[in-house]
């Protein structure tokens, strides 16, 4: 099955490397998850719970300003997949990681060194070679805004799959905050669920 914590473990940029390229030149922040406590969430919930559990907070919060959820998973439902649905899981982890993946492309450019290092760790890892070359495909492809919208096959999705995308980088260079206009236009997100994405997230 489709190991989207370990893949997200391997994505995750050394802080100090990520401080002295500058904000998403370095590559992959799915680190950025790790910001704000995000990376003890993971740790402790999983990266599909850690993710789904910001989209829900945030759809909840869009919908009922007063009563946000403001749960740390979601229950199982349109936003986490019963845990026995394993084709349900697989295809949401992989249009996350996906989406972070592509997120951190946004700036024009993954560092090469940074993607060696990301092949070594995955490398390294317990990880069936379906999955590490889901990922050293996704690493090597252009940006394709596309591929990561057309994962979003309900509106809970197109939440996460912003959610995601929002975490995985700083979202403060002119490329990022363009690159996440776009993707939210593109996922027809309201603009008060974006605004309620970002609030969630700490961003």
């Amino acid at each position: 099955m489709f190991d989207i914590d370990k893949i997200v473990t391997a994505l995750k940029t050394d802080p100090n490397a990520q401080r002295t390229a500058g904000a998403g030149a370095a590559g992959l922040a799915a680190g950025m998850l790790l910001g704000g406590g995000g990376m003890k969430k993971i740790a402790k919930y999983g990266a599909l719970a850690a993710i789904g559990g910001i989209a829900y907070n945030a759809w909840q919060k869009s919908r009922t300003p007063d009563q946000s959820a403001n749960v740390e998973t979601p229950p199982p439902g349109p936003f986490m997949p019963a845990p026995e649905n394993e084709s349900e899981q697989e295809s949401l982890g992989k249009a996350l990681v996906r989406a972070m993946i592509a997120a951190a492309k946004a700036d024009g450019r993954i560092d090469a060194d940074e993607k060696e290092k990301i092949f070594a760790r995955l490398e390294g890892m317990d990880l069936s070679p379906q999955d590490k070359a889901f990922v050293f495909d996704e690493l090597s492809s252009p940006l394709d805004m596309e591929a990561v919208v057309r994962a979003a096959d309900t509106p809970e999705h197109a939440a996460e799959i912003y959610a995601a995308s929002l975490v995985a980088i700083e979202g403060a260079s002119p490329g990022e905050r363009a690159y996440l206009a776009a993707l939210s236009h593109r996922l027809s997100l309201p603009a008060d669920l974006v605004t309620s994405i970002h609030e969630t997230a700490g961003k």
